[in-house]
């Protein structure tokens, strides 16, 4: 089910909202919520419930077993690692890992098997792993309410496409929580405005960037190819960071506060900073549960390097089973390698709006890599970037729309711009001036409410809404 759906925006939301507002207690509110979420995740897929319900059970007794002995702590750590991974790699990894043993030894050595990928099985085994593994840190206590844990793993706002939330981030509020209409209105508001960078932004430049990837190399000029890169660069970036709002937004609701998971990634001055503001849930995760206990930066210059690589490439590898995916990985992380070793001191001493230019170029050459099938039509994509076309010529024309154009404008404006030149401007006048003080609110009812009416009529005409991390 999607958040940018007529059942869930129509039907399941305020359903559950108006029943979790009738329930009595804190434990009925998570009962609801629990029947909720495990309702939302089998709406599309029902069998792999059960697969979720065996990890929450699997994950429960090692946080159990990690409470009560403490001598076997890195034996159970180590297992409950294993049984998470290993259901991981199985449903998302094995075919690629046969397809890529029978390619190295020649021959069939490994039988390819028709297994379909469960929607969110990534995020909800990292949020999984992250609690047991804090368990045996000592950093939380395992929690012995088998249905608390239940809904710390399936709470829907944020079960299929993160953000990733960390137990230790929500424990407190699993046993108390309030929702005042202050926080309610916030949620609101910050679902809206990410349904409608998914609906309006993303869903509109996503129809185009489509277009010009599946163009033949040999038909793509340099233009037409970068118009591509760059549509696409922000279809994801409103896609996945809508979504984040949205999960954001439904927990606020729900009296859940979950920490942001995008900082105005395309206004980094560097590839570090880039990560620093991107996807922002998993590289805290990846730097707590992977680059720390591999060492981190502790171990001289040139280890440090290596854990950079190896962190970065199964970064890659968590995005998809492809090998694009993992040169994508390991492209991010020779710049940052790069800018460790000398480009960041480099950098310091460039003008700011150039940093940022270098920062654009390479994460959006990096996206060329993340959204082609394959690394040789990757390949053949960014030569096109350089070289003109030896077959037909298009024009932009055919490819990009009023409608697109116009929600490309958007896209450039308000993935940075607004927020640093625009909105800072604004509070200044609005506390000088008590009439548009008062007014903004009011104001800014009617803007959510507008842009609200236009998500629900856009979902209404259009056939075209999936999004891009539900197969992550």
């Amino acid at each position: 089910m999607l958040f940018s759906s007529m059942t869930f925006l129509w039907v399941f939301l305020p359903a559950v909202l108006i029943l979790y507002q009738l329930a009595p207690g804190i434990k009925y509110k998570n009962g609801l919520l629990l029947c909720a979420s495990l309702l939302f995740y089998s709406w599309g897929e029902p069998k792999y419930v059960l697969l979720m319900l065996f990890s929450i059970a699997a994950n429960y007794l090692f946080g159990l077993a990690l409470g009560k002995y403490k001598e076997y702590k890195q034996l159970f750590v180590i297992l409950a690692v294993i049984v998470n991974i290993g259901l991981l790699f199985y449903f998302k990894y094995f075919n690629f890992f046969a397809d890529t043993l029978n390619k190295v030894s020649g021959g069939q050595t490994l039988a390819l098997r028709d297994i379909v990928l469960p929607i969110g099985i990534s995020f909800y085994t990292f949020q999984a792993l992250s609690y047991v593994i804090d368990v045996g840190r000592g950093k939380v206590k395992a929690q012995k309410n088998i249905f608390r844990l239940a809904l710390y793993i399936s709470l829907f706002p944020q079960l299929i496409a993160g953000p990733i939330v960390r137990y230790s981030d929500i424990e407190d509020q699993l046993s108390s929580r309030t929702v005042d209409t202050a926080l309610a209105a916030q949620g609101i508001r910050r679902f809206i405005v990410g349904l409608s960078k998914k609906v309006l932004i993303a869903n509109t430049v996503a129809v185009a960037a489509d277009n010009i990837f599946d163009l033949p190399s040999d038909q793509l000029s340099p233009l037409i190819a970068w118009m591509g890169a760059a549509l696409y660069g922000m279809q994801i970036y409103y896609d996945f960071s809508g979504y984040s709002d949205m999960a954001i937004g439904l927990g606020k609701m729900f009296g859940f506060g979950f920490n942001e998971n995008f900082n105005l990634p395309y206004t980094s001055t560097s590839v570090q900073d880039f990560w620093r503001r991107w996807h922002i849930s998993l590289s805290s995760w990846f730097r707590e549960y992977l680059y720390i206990p591999l060492g981190g930066n502790r171990k001289g210059i040139a280890r440090t390097c290596l854990n950079i690589l190896i962190v970065f490439a199964v970064t890659g590898l968590w995005h998809g089973a492809a090998s694009n995916f993992v040169a994508w990985g390991l492209y991010f992380g020779i710049f940052l390698v790069a800018e460790r070793l000398f480009l960041g001191k480099l950098l310091q001493k460039l003008p700011a709006f150039v940093c940022r230019i270098y920062a654009l170029l390479a994460v959006f050459i990096g996206w060329v890599l993340f959204r082609s099938h394959g690394i040789k039509n990757a390949l053949l994509y960014l030569m096109a970037m350089v070289t003109p076309a030896k077959g037909k010529m298009w024009s932009v024309g055919e490819f990009v729309s009023a409608k697109t154009v116009i929600a490309l404008a958007a896209a450039i404006l308000f993935c940075g711009v607004a927020q640093r030149l625009i909105i800072p401007k604004l509070k200044p006048v609005a506390e000088k001036n008590k009439v548009l003080s008062t007014a903004l609110p009011y104001i800014q009812i009617v803007v959510l409410f507008a842009l609200f009416a236009f998500c629900i009529i856009s979902i209404a005409a259009e056939t075209y809404n999936p999004f891009i991390y539900f197969r992550f």
